[in-house]
C-alpha cells in the first residue's frame, strides 16, 4: 500500500480532474460516483458508505456515522459540495 501522503495525493488529483472537466454545481452523489470511477481507473481499491462505530460512555454505537469512501483500507474520504466556504 502507498503511504497516506501518496494515496491522498492520488485522491486529490482524481477530484481535481473531475472538477476541471465538469466544474462546480453538481450534486454530491454525482461527484461521489465520478470519484469512484476515477479511483477505479487509477487502480485504487475503495469501499463506499462505510459504517463507523463510536463508543460513548461505554455504549457501542455500531453505525454512528458513515464514511463516503474508504480508500485502500486506510484513507477516509468525506465529500462535500458547497457554493462557498464558510468561516468555520
Amino acid at each position: 500500500m502507498d503511504s497516506l501522503d501518496t494515496l491522498s495525493g492520488q485522491v486529490i488529483g482524481a477530484a481535481i480532474d473531475i472538477h476541471r472537466a465538469l466544474g462546480p454545481g453538481l450534486l454530491e452523489s454525482v461527484y461521489e460516483e465520478l470519484l469512484c470511477l476515477e479511483l477505479r481507473l487509477r487502480g485504487l481499491e475503495f469501499k463506499r458508505q462505510v459504517p463507523v462505530a463510536l463508543n460513548y460512555k461505554g455504549l457501542q454505537i455500531e453505525r454512528a456515522f458513515r464514511l463516503d469512501l474508504l480508500v485502500e483500507g486506510a484513507l477516509p474520504v468525506e465529500l462535500k459540495c458547497t457554493d462557498r466556504l464558510s468561516a468555520v
